[in-house]
């Protein structure tokens, strides 16, 4: 079906402006399709004229424009035209609908620890019209009048408040103007708990099976909600206007969490069954704070198109580490930003599918998923530091006040939003614009033993980009040095630079967006001096530093895994720890060493997991950390059968479903585990968690059977549902031999864009991301994704996924060649 272009948005919004959305569920239908009535009132502005609603039903039912009924089947490509508009209009529809398995529309999942069935309603992008007729697009915003019928038994939830007038029958107060995509409404049953904060009434769902974990973890999700409310009341100085507070926790859910009015959405895995580290608690909180900067920056104020993304996903990223930062615990969250978030981004400017922060090209509505990426995230919040440091935070504050205020419950652009950051700040931001939002590219900064400080603009995106940030120089891990600067050319030299410090780091407050170079001396004193360094900033930059030289090629990946059992036993921040780990057994050890090299270097890694894992205090954050990575990268049998069997565990780790698991992964990618021992794990673990740990181990065993098998459930099962798949693709590429898997390179470029015949563009850009021949790292692999791209037959998404993930098969051939 046609994807909604943003010119006919523009023409849609220059005729009609919609009033108001009546919507009536009926979800008491069975498990494939729920009723669907809808009753739109809306103006034109010039009566007479026609437009089309969005409409993708599985029948039709009827249809009435002003009264005169209108036939079915003038629906076409999810497509109604409406002719000869009045300036008065009401079109009512009612049609049947089908629920979905692949996170998009309105979802339904079976949860098999009790076989309860959960519904949620993810209208992201463009799959309203697959649950209500709808003008679909950011800009025409409407209040909405929500009922629903549903089952006895379940609990309904949305964005207005619930109210069950009779037995199944729920009514939800009518909203203040959302967009279409912001709509949802939960069903099932669902357990809850209650608060209030600041005459705000909260709650926190979570499907029945979970409630014991929603009770655990419930005081202090509602602890850092109360926390962030305070600080955006206090920063934007604009009320939340949504009423009550609802967040949901939901199964099978395809992004992190969505922003929807009083109504916000999340994968339950943030609702951890077994043991969970700080960083991993820090990120739920920092989801929590992001979901909620969106009700200022994309609920309240939402994009006119999606080529405005950055105003929502930029602001609220960067809101939600402020927040985290200064309102809650998390006092280090920015450490986290630096090592997680901002090396996602530096891989998508690297990407061939890099662009701008604002304004990227967005010429239809399924284009604009592409650009949910690093650089609308954490590029965007970084730019947005920046801007802070250029005009000063009372500046930056007053004017996103003044864009709330003067765009509230409307849209808004990037124009609109500089005219009252330079109204605030008293000067034009179009240089500095046109540098940081509307130009791609990522500068690289070195520091050289003179103190002599450049930076380098990437020659296929050149900018003039001055950066706010500071150098500093450690030795023996004391700071001896620290100078803040403004560096607005190619070059500068940096007062106070003492060239002894066995460490020089440029960007050393990890205060601007940029890549870094560190010099002959620093790189070669990482393994003796990072250990030693207190500044987590600093260590997060180093470790960072030393990951994006591998990628481009300007380290060896050899001193980086010299680096790695050096420091990293030594590391004291499990955010550091969890996620260098994750870069350098997901991604370093396998693609970028020689295949000769990789058992060797995962055996390193073990024994710097277990050296960890022998001295770190028990119960602790590096304990916990260790004993994962551990579990991940030994080859010790008689450790990993002790383990899965629940003998010589940690003592947090007993009863952690999801530990025994990562161990049961390792060994079935060793060949350890038949079908009868994971069948033995999957029978004590019945959740959806266990279901799905069950096939990514399944598909881990290395066996030529076993791969044709889980090939021919992501390329062909149609009943798997996304999370299913997501699964199946991660462990398919774990284990095996090149000989076994290189023949499923081509099978990926033949099979997986044929699941765009019935898999949502959201839930497939991810399975095309996961079950990319990454561990087949040669050149026939670029001539076939390269061939690949060029068909017609693949949809955008697919050829970005494949793209970006072309683009670090390339980066790891590239670096293999120098170093090898």
């Amino acid at each position: 079906m046609p994807s909604l272009t943003r010119d006919e948005a523009r023409q849609r919004a220059q005729l009609i402006s919609v009033q108001r959305m009546e919507v009536d569920l009926d979800l008491d239908r069975g498990t494939e399709h729920f009723g669907s009535s809808t009753r739109i009132t809306f103006s034109c502005s010039a009566p007479g004229s026609a437009t089309f609603l969005d409409l993708r039903a599985v029948s039709v039912e009827t249809i009435e424009l002003n009264g005169i009924p209108v036939d079915p089947a003038a629906v076409v490509d999810g497509r109604l035209p409406l002719a000869d508009l009045g300036a008065d209009n009401v079109v009512e529809v009612r049609s049947t609908m089908a629920y979905s398995r692949d996170g998009q529309g309105l979802h339904r999942s079976t949860d098999p620890a009790d076989g309860e069935d959960y519904v949620y309603g993810h209208l992201f992008l463009d799959a309203a019209p697959t649950v209500f007729a709808c003008f679909d697009q950011p800009d025409l915003k409407a209040s909405y009048a929500v009922s629903v019928r549903a089952p006895q038994e379940w609990v309904v939830l949305g964005n207005g408040r619930a109210t069950r007038t009779a037995p199944g029958q729920w009514d939800l107060s009518e909203t203040l103007p959302l967009a279409t995509y912001f709509v949802t409404v939960c069903a099932g049953p669902y357990v809850s708990v209650h608060d209030e904060h600041d005459g705000i009434p909260l709650g926190i769902h979570a499907r029945r099976s979970l409630q014991r974990e929603l009770e655990a973890h419930g005081p202090q999700m509602f602890e850092v909600t109360k926390q962030s409310f305070d600080h955006y009341h206090r920063t934007f100085d604009v009320r939340y206007p949504f009423g009550d507070y609802d967040q949901v926790f939901v199964p099978e859910f395809n992004a992190g969490a969505m922003e929807n009015p009083g109504c916000v959405t999340f994968r339950d895995q943030m609702l951890f069954r077994g043991a969970a580290t700080r960083q991993e608690v820090m990120q739920r909180s920092n989801t929590i704070a992001h979901e909620m900067a969106h009700m200022w920056f994309g609920d309240l104020v939402t994009m006119r198109w999606w080529d405005d993304l950055w105003l929502n996903e930029s602001f609220a990223e960067f809101m939600a580490y402020t927040a985290t930062s200064r309102a809650t615990e998390f006092t280090d969250s920015w450490v986290e930003f630096g090592i997680s978030r901002k090396q996602w981004g530096y891989a998508a400017e690297r990407a061939p599918s890099t662009h701008p922060v604002a304004g990227s090209p967005a010429p239809d509505a399924q284009s604009a998923l592409a650009n949910f990426d690093g650089i609308s995230y954490a590029k965007g919040a970084s730019v947005l530091r920046q801007l802070v440091a250029h005009i000063g935070e009372e500046a930056f504050n007053a004017g996103v006040t003044a864009y709330l205020r003067s765009h509230e419950h409307s849209n808004g652009e990037l124009s609109e939003f500089l005219a009252t950051m330079e109204e605030a700040h008293g000067s034009s931001l179009a240089d500095w614009s046109a540098a940081w939002l509307e130009t791609a590219g990522v500068d690289v900064l070195a520091l050289d033993r003179d103190g002599t400080l450049t930076r380098t603009t990437p020659q296929a995106h050149p900018a003039d980009r001055s950066h706010a940030l500071d150098v500093a120089g450690f030795d023996d891990g004391a700071e001896v040095f620290r100078t803040r600067l403004t560096l607005d050319t190619a070059s500068a030299t940096v007062d106070g630079v003492q060239r002894e410090a066995a460490l020089l780091v440029p960007n050393a407050g990890d205060l601007t967006w940029a890549q870094v170079d560190l010099d002959a001396e620093s790189l070669a004193a990482l393994p003796r001096e990072l250990p030693r360094l207190d500044d987590s900033i600093a260590r997060s930059v180093l470790w960072g530093a030393v990951l994006t030289g591998v990628y481009r090629a300007s380290v060896d990946p050899a001193v980086a895994l010299d680096v790695f059992t050096a420091a990293w036993p030594h590391e004291s921040d499990d955010a550091l720890m969890s996620r260098v780990a994750l870069a350098f057994t997901d991604r370093l050890v396998p693609q970028f060493l020689p295949p000769e090299g990789v058992a060797g270097a995962r055996a390193r890694l073990a024994n710097a997991a277990l050296t960890t894992f022998e001295v770190a205090e028990p119960g602790s954050d590096r304990a916990l950390v260790a004993a994962r990575v551990l579990a991940a990268t030994t080859t010790d049998e008689a450790r990993l059968e002790a383990w899965v069997s629940g003998r010589s565990l940690p003592t947090e780790l007993e009863h952690d479903s999801d530990f025994r698991w990562i161990v049961l992964q390792t060994m079935a990618r060793l060949g350890l585990a038949d079908e009868h021992r994971i069948a033995a794990v999957e029978a004590d673990d019945t959740t959806l968690s266990g279901r799905l740990a069950g096939l990514a181990a399944r598909a881990a065993r290395p066996g030529t059977r076993e791969k044709a098998w889980a090939w021919s459930e992501i390329s062909g099962n149609r009943e798997r549902s996304n999370y299913e798949l997501n699964a199946l693709a991660t462990g398919f590429w774990s284990s095996g031999s090149l000989e076994d898997l290189r023949p499923y390179a081509a099978r990926y470029v033949a099979d997986i864009p044929r699941l765009a015949e019935w898999l949502g563009a959201d839930a497939l850009d991810r399975v095309a991301t996961l079950a990319f021949p990454s561990r087949i790292v040669e050149t026939e692999t670029v001539a076939l994704v390269r061939a690949a791209m060029e068909r017609p037959d693949v949809t955008s998404g697919v050829r970005r996924s494949m793209g970006d993930e072309l683009s670090k098969l390339e980066e790891a051939l590239a670096s293999r060649s120098r170093w090898s």
